[in-house]
C-alpha cells in the first residue's frame, strides 16, 4: 500500500507541484499518464536503469513513481556539472531512450505534448542537466518523462546540446579551459549520441526549439503570473539570436 502523505516538495516542477514520498515521487496525472507509464515500462523491460519506475496511483489521484537517488546536476559544484564523461553519458543515454521508444511511434497515444516532424521516436523534451541525475560523479538517472512526445531524434539532441554542451545564457560555472570549448564538447555530444549529424544543424534544430519554448513559456507566464518564467523567455530568444548567428557564421565560412 502506497504511503498517502503529503509529501516533501521537491525543486523543479515548473508545470506542476512535484512531492517526495519516502522512497516515491508523486506528481498530478493527466490523460497523458498511461502513456507516459507505458513508456517508462518499455525503458525497464529494454534494460534502462536511469529512469524511475512507475508503480500506479495514489488514494490522491497522483502518479506514483520511484524515487532515483543522488544529485541533480545543477546542484553539482561546476566542474562536476560541466564533466565531459557526463556530457558522453548525457548523449549516450538519449540514444538509448529514443531506440527503446521506437515501437511507440506508431501507436495513438494522447501525449501531454504535441509532435513534431519527422516523428522518429518518443522524445523526452526536456533531456536537460536539471533533469539529470548523478552519483560520484557518474550519471546514474533522468528525470521528468511526463513531457514526452513524439518527435525526431534530433529535436531532442538539439536542446540536450543547448544545455549541456552549453550555448544557454544561464550555464554558470562553464570555463572552456577547463570543461572544453563548445565546438568540441558538440562534436563529442553527436558522436556519443552516434548517428552523425552536421553540427551546425543541430544548433538549427535547437534555435527552433528555442523559438517555441519562448512562445510556450510566455503563455505560462500569463497563466501564472510568475515574473521567473517572463525572465526565461527572454533568455530563450537572446539564445536564440546568437545560435542564429553562430550557424548564419558557419554556413557563410563553408
Amino acid at each position: 500500500m502506497h504511503d498517502d502523505s503529503p509529501g516533501t516538495a521537491l525543486t523543479g516542477g515548473n508545470m506542476d507541484p512535484v512531492v517526495r514520498v519516502g522512497d516515491t515521487v508523486r506528481r498530478v496525472t493527466g490523460p497523458w499518464t498511461p502513456a507516459v507509464h507505458a513508456l517508462l515500462a518499455a525503458y525497464e523491460t529494454a534494460g534502462i536503469d536511469e529512469t524511475p519506475r512507475a508503480l500506479g496511483i495514489d488514494v490522491a489521484g497522483r502518479e506514483v513513481l520511484t524515487y532515483v537517488a543522488g544529485d541533480i546536476l545543477t546542484e553539482l559544484p561546476p566542474d562536476a556539472q560541466w564533466s565531459r564523461s557526463v556530457l558522453v553519458a548525457a548523449a549516450a543515454l538519449l540514444r538509448r531512450l529514443h531506440d527503446a521508444s521506437v515501437p511507440f511511434v506508431e501507436l495513438d497515444l494522447p501525449w501531454r505534448t504535441t509532435s513534431h516532424e519527422p516523428v522518429e521516436v518518443i522524445c523526452h523534451n526536456d533531456a536537460a542537466p536539471y533533469n539529470l541525475v548523478a552519483r560520484d560523479g557518474a550519471l546514474v538517472g533522468i528525470i521528468d518523462v511526463d513531457m514526452a512526445s513524439p518527435g525526431s531524434r534530433l529535436w531532442d539532441l538539439a536542446y540536450l546540446a543547448y544545455r549541456i554542451v552549453p550555448y544557454v545564457e544561464d550555464a554558470h560555472g562553464y570555463e572552456p579551459g577547463r570543461d572544453g570549448a563548445r565546438s568540441a564538447r558538440l562534436a563529442e555530444l553527436v558522436e556519443a549520441y552516434g548517428i552523425p549529424v552536421p553540427h551546425d544543424e543541430v544548433l538549427r534544430v535547437a534555435v527552433l526549439r528555442l523559438d517555441e519554448l519562448a512562445e510556450f513559456t510566455d503563455h505560462r507566464a500569463a497563466e501564472t503570473g510568475r515574473a521567473d518564467l517572463v525572465a526565461h523567455a527572454a533568455m530563450y530568444r537572446r539564445d536564440a539570436v546568437r545560435l542564429r548567428d553562430l550557424v548564419g557564421r558557419s554556413t557563410s565560412d563553408g
